[in-house]
């Protein structure tokens, strides 16, 4: 069933995201952690803070405790530029060099030109990669940026457009043409070899 070939090496080429993700994860956590640890040190600068503000003590200790929270919420959303960045390039590089990612390929699928093609090869993977990161990562990513930054209704917002950019990127899959929105406005199709035929995938 070709359309389950293709649903599980997205599973595939997903699990590679998550995987970076949670490698992103640890490392901010230690990031986050090796700050924290350097509490003393912030703390006396803090103290010198403190004697400078003439007794406006609250202000000198919330600005401290704000810089703290400034300084994670930082490390969090450079996190989430380098798992967007990282998911672009694998997509990119995958498609531009071999013309398929790790999980398409370990399927027996290959993302190929749809006749008539009027973008070069090099941009037609630029495109459909771009594509493929803002709906499966870069939209989602944003929520959670927004999220950490407090603006919880535009997170939600965002967070619901990242659904339905997803589903309207993927649901063109089930459709007789099978190309999804990255692969329309690349100007692609996953085809694939069945029974000694290249059918789509």
């Amino acid at each position: 069933m070709p359309k389950l070939r293709r649903v599980v090496a997205w599973f595939i080429d997903f699990a590679l995201v998550v995987a970076g993700a949670s490698a992103l994860a640890v490392l901010t956590f230690h990031r986050v952690s090796a700050l924290v640890t350097d509490v003393p040190a912030l703390a006396a600068r803090g103290g010198l803070e403190l004697l400078m503000s003439r007794g406006a003590f609250i202000d000198a200790s919330a600005e401290l405790g704000l810089a703290l929270w400034n300084k994670s919420v930082l490390y969090v959303e450079q996190a989430f530029v380098l798992l967007i960045l990282g998911t672009f390039l694998y997509q990119w590089a995958a498609l531009a060099f071999t013309g398929s990612t790790i999980g398409k390929a370990l399927l027996g699928l290959k993302v190929a030109p749809v006749a008539p093609v009027a973008l070069a090869a090099p941009r037609r993977a630029l495109l459909r990669a771009a594509v493929t990161t803002t709906a499966d990562v870069a939209v989602y990513a944003l929520a959670c940026v927004l999220l950490f930054e407090g603006q919880f209704v535009l997170s939600t917002l965002v967070w619901a457009t990242a659904v339905l950019f997803f589903v309207g990127n993927a649901l063109p899959v089930l459709s007789p043409s099978r190309r999804s929105l990255a692969d329309r406005l690349a100007g692609t199709a996953v085809t694939g070899i069945e029974f000694g035929r290249g059918n789509r995938g």
